[in-house]
């Protein structure tokens, strides 16, 4: 239930962001987006020890932190000229994206099976993007390159967890993104409407509530089990898209977000395998031999 409303939520503030960047410069409602999350972001790491939300790897902490705020410009700046549908459908990518990464980056091996849902995450995607073809839109290449930064910001993620609490992930996260939107707001500012400033708000509110459902979730769950409740986010933009902007998925969008779905439901699956394998194997090591 906290994975599912965290989708709903950031459905929501998708939506939002959609409507804001008809109006609005996208790096400023961002910022304030940020500026939420970041006192967010302090409130939790308040509650730890001011050690322990020093970083062992403050390199890697300011990639993440980097790739994470890039992933949001990028959506945004894809999600405006798209449907929200086939914005999402794209940002899906990411766990397929994941699993080509971890080989050079963690050092993973990729069986055939893997691999074949690979192949059929990347036939989803050219699905629903269509290149060479009247239904191509240069804005997905935002929604490709933003699920890259994600992808490469979730194996940054795996790389650190065992060395930085979860809340000093978030803190940096937070911070790197508030610095780096103050640094280009006075190239784009405007000064927002009462209603703008409003909506930008509650876009903040609502993506920093989702950020922590999505903490308490993974707190309870192993990621594997999780990762088939985050799809259910189609459901809801797509629902929204309509309600808002009047845009219903083709039947394009909805077989490569069907191609997509089924790829990563799979890969979350061998995931689950080869995790549970390891900790058979790691029980098996441990285990005391009999004396003979």
């Amino acid at each position: 239930m906290l994975a599912v409303s965290a989708t709903v939520l950031f459905g929501s503030a998708d939506t939002i962001s959609k409507y804001l960047s008809g109006s609005l410069p996208i790096v400023e409602f961002i910022w304030i987006r940020y500026v939420l999350f970041l006192m967010m972001a302090m409130i939790l790491a308040g509650r730890r020890p001011r050690r322990s939300v020093r970083p062992r790897n403050p390199g890697l902490q300011v990639i993440r932190g980097l790739c994470v705020v890039g992933s949001s410009v990028l959506f945004v700046y894809g999600v405006r000229r798209m449907t929200m549908a086939q914005a999402t459908t794209i940002s899906f990518l990411s766990p397929i994206l994941v699993t080509i990464l971890s080989i050079p980056l963690l050092g993973e091996t990729v069986g055939p099976r893997r691999w074949a849902a690979v192949a059929a995450g990347t036939l989803g995607m050219l699905v629903v993007v269509r290149p060479g073809m009247g239904g191509f839109q240069p804005a997905a290449l935002f929604g490709i390159a933003g699920a890259f930064c994600w992808a490469l910001a979730l194996i940054i993620t795996r790389k650190i967890a065992t060395t930085d609490a979860a809340q000093t992930t978030v803190l940096w996260s937070a911070a790197i993104g508030a610095a780096i939107l103050t640094l280009l707001l006075p190239f784009e500012a405007v000064w927002p409407n009462t209603w703008q400033m409003g909506l930008s708000l509650v876009l903040g509110v609502l993506a920093s509530i989702g950020q922590w459902l999505v903490i308490l979730a993974h707190r309870l769950a192993p990621a594997s089990l999780l990762a088939p409740f985050f799809y259910s986010q189609l459901l809801w933009v797509a629902g929204l898209g309509f309600l808002v902007f009047g845009n219903l998925p083709d039947a394009w969008t909805l077989t490569g977000a069907g191609i997509i779905i089924a790829s990563g439901l799979y890969t979350a699956h061998r995931e689950r395998i080869r995790a549970r394998l390891v900790r058979e194997d790691a029980k098996s090591v441990a285990k005391p031999r009999p004396v003979v």
